[in-house]
């Protein structure tokens, strides 16, 4: 067999045992983030890892995911299949050290997969694990071959059961509810918007989706198929789509560098926010890294160069900066790393340092091309950058109005707070609440020791569509800045946050259980994602959620917080009783909004996360931007879950 064949085989030698499973399930979030429900979907992403590990190595072009009626997963590929000879070392099949060992699988060899996504080798074993039975079914030399596992332990050496003219691996398993107690019940929706970011990361490969759980108007299981031929151009216009583009085209380009594979798409739009989106082996880097770094090197350099040469720039009175090239712009930036290596607080921030200058080098010859042959659309982006750049001088003057406030002592807080005794921002929460009659009512029912109060005066401003100067002038904003003490403004980034004064750990938006309040929320949320990303990915933001109802009958009485619930606490009190309507906070008394909303012994918050970067971008343009289409088409399909108030 030659050199080059060798390397190719993928076979029992190929599979690398690390080490034993035994505490996966004593610490679970150490290799899946929590047990919650970023966890139980983080199981499906690090089974579906191993099919697309497959897809990048040139072996499989089609993978299929069924969410069963149990909530179990099935995913199925058409890659090589799992080997299932004889591991040396092991002495039992490859295809159980790779379900029973941790750390054991084919991406720990080099020759096997250059590059691999998901938690570097763990996933399918911790997936095992962590799950109370597992079935993986292999198609290979046209035979099946089969075995089940019950939480990470074979029930039976991997058997024959078959022939078959097919080739993959298929893999069900259904999450241990000893270990996920919080829920196992999986969403469509977050499973689907995964499967369409993976197709648009691998061109080429269908993705399907399949919910047995739930049926169309036709009788049929809901279910997509994603597929993508031209990957981050298609990528980047799905995420623009509710966006005025200012360029006729996405700029694009897909090559290797340096022996690193890049591939970068950008359009420049109408609006006043930067969306970047970086991943790493299909991973997305929440947290940037030097990919990120050598993209925004790449493309302020050989702007600025562009600009200087075609005279521009001469009646510009005062520098151009970075962020004034990146206004406007929509980005995905994807490498393919052989060793990566990652930083920061998740561990999504990548530290090798030889990529940046792979991406810079990549994104400055793209960039330079682009420009020199379409100088009608390098003209509009020059234009847009001079007037980010007058802008962003308003918004210097506006925001050191708010730093200069925030640094204030006590003085300096807004007049409107009503702040709370206890000095450790670990033990403190702050309600943004709408309105000064709730404002007024959840002063006197709060917790004075540990719960401040902001009341926030009608809408804020909605940010999708102000420019960075106003949001920074805007009264509401500046309130919120300077009540949280946070710092704004970085050399590299001007809307990056400093938490390390952040005057309360607990941010909670209270707002009425209506339409109107539900638009407060939204803009609020809009605020925080676009210039307070860091306080939502810190884990400091929650939704306050009022009752909708009281009920009550005698002395009897119980809230309900959905008419489902109202429906049932009716029933027990014999079928009929009065029932008040809370339309706004205002209508419950400071006994009533403490008791439901605020005392944490009986409320419930909902923390916000970000789930998916990309999705939520493109769900706040949409609902806070310019186009209407869009938007009622989202309000329609989603009108089922609205409170309507006439």
């Amino acid at each position: 067999m030659s050199e080059e064949a060798k390397k190719n085989e993928y076979s029992a030698d190929s599979i690398q045992a690390l080490e034993g499973i035994e505490h996966v399930r004593m610490r679970p979030s150490m290799y899946i983030g929590d047990i919650g429900v970023r966890g139980l979907h983080h199981l499906v992403y690090e089974v579906v890892d191993n099919s697309i590990d497959e897809a990048m190595g040139g072996y499989c072009d089609a993978i299929e995911v069924t969410i069963n009626e149990d909530n179990s997963i099935t995913t199925k590929d058409n890659g090589r299949g799992i080997p299932v000879d004889l591991h040396k070392k092991e002495g039992i099949s490859a295809l159980e050290v790779v379900m029973t060992k941790i750390g054991a699988g084919g991406k720990f060899d080099k020759d096997s997969y250059k590059v691999s996504g998901g938690l570097h080798g763990v996933g399918v074993s911790v997936v095992n694990a962590l799950s109370d039975r597992l079935k993986a079914s292999v198609h290979r030399d046209g035979k099946v071959w089969e075995q089940e596992y019950e939480r990470g332990k074979s029930l039976y050496p991997v058997k024959s059961v078959g022939e078959t003219s097919e080739r993959g691996t298929i893999v069900t398993f259904h999450p241990d509810v000893e270990i996920f107690t919080q829920t196992i019940e999986y969403s469509y929706e977050t499973l689907a918007n995964r499967m369409r970011e993976l197709s648009y990361l691998n061109k080429g490969v269908t993705i399907g989706i399949t919910d047995r759980r739930q049926k169309d108007e036709e009788g049929n299981f809901v279910s997509e198929k994603f597929y993508s031929d031209q990957g981050l151009k298609e990528f980047v216009r799905f995420l623009d789509s509710n966006r005025d583009p200012l360029i006729k085209d996405v700029i694009s380009m897909e090559g290797e560098k340096n022996g690193i594979p890049v591939e970068v798409a950008m359009i420049y739009n109408n609006s006043y926010t930067e969306n970047l989106h970086s991943y790493v082996n299909n991973i997305n880097t929440h947290e940037g890294g030097t990919h990120l770094s050598g993209f925004r090197r790449g493309l302020t350099t050989t702007l600025k160069k562009y600009a200087d040469s075609s005279g521009m720039l001469d009646k510009v009175k005062f520098e151009v900066a970075g962020d004034d090239f990146r206004e406007g712009l929509t980005a995905i930036i994807s490498v393919k790393v052989g060793e990566p290596q990652f930083e920061g607080q998740t561990k999504t921030k990548l530290g090798n340092r030889e990529v940046s200058s792979a991406v810079s080098q990549s994104v400055s010859e793209m960039l330079t091309n682009y420009l020199e042959e379409h100088p009608d659309d390098a003209k509009i982006i020059v234009q847009k950058v001079i007037l980010a750049a007058q802008a962003r001088h308003a918004a210097a003057k506006a925001r050191e109005m708010v730093q200069r406030k925030t640094v204030m002592s006590i003085g300096g807080l807004p007049g409107k707070l009503s702040d709370c005794s206890e000095q450790d921002p670990s033990l403190c929460e702050v309600f943004l609440v709408e309105g000064d009659s709730a404002g007024g009512t959840a002063k006197q029912g709060r917790d004075r020791n540990f719960q401040a109060i902001l009341p926030l005066r009608g809408k804020i401003l909605n940010v999708e569509k102000a420019m960075q100067h106003k949001v920074f002038e805007n009264e509401e904003i500046k309130n919120i800045y300077t009540a949280l003490g946070v710092t704004i403004g970085t050399e590299e980034d001007s809307k990056a946050l400093n938490l390390e004064k952040l005057r309360y750990h607990k941010v909670v938006i209270m707002c009425d259980a209506d339409v109107d309040g539900s638009h407060i929320e939204t803009l609020i949320l809009t605020f925080f994602f676009r210039y307070m990303r860091e306080l939502i990915e810190g884990g400091h933001v929650y939704i306050a959620t009022p009752p909708l109802y009281l009920v009550k009958k005698g002395s009897k009485k119980r809230y309900a917080w959905s008419d489902k619930e109202r429906d049932e606490i009716v029933e027990s009190f014999g079928g009929s009783a009065p029932i008040q309507r809370y339309k706004g906070l205002g209508e419950m008394n400071a006994e009533q909004l403490w008791d439901t909303t605020m005392n944490p012994s009986f409320r419930t918050l909902r923390q916000i996360t970000i789930d998916n970067a990309t999705e939520a971008d493109r769900i706040f343009s949409m609902l806070m931007g310019d186009e209407v289409p869009p938007r009622r088409e989202f309000i329609e399909k989603n009108a089922v879950y609205a409170n309507i108030d006439v």
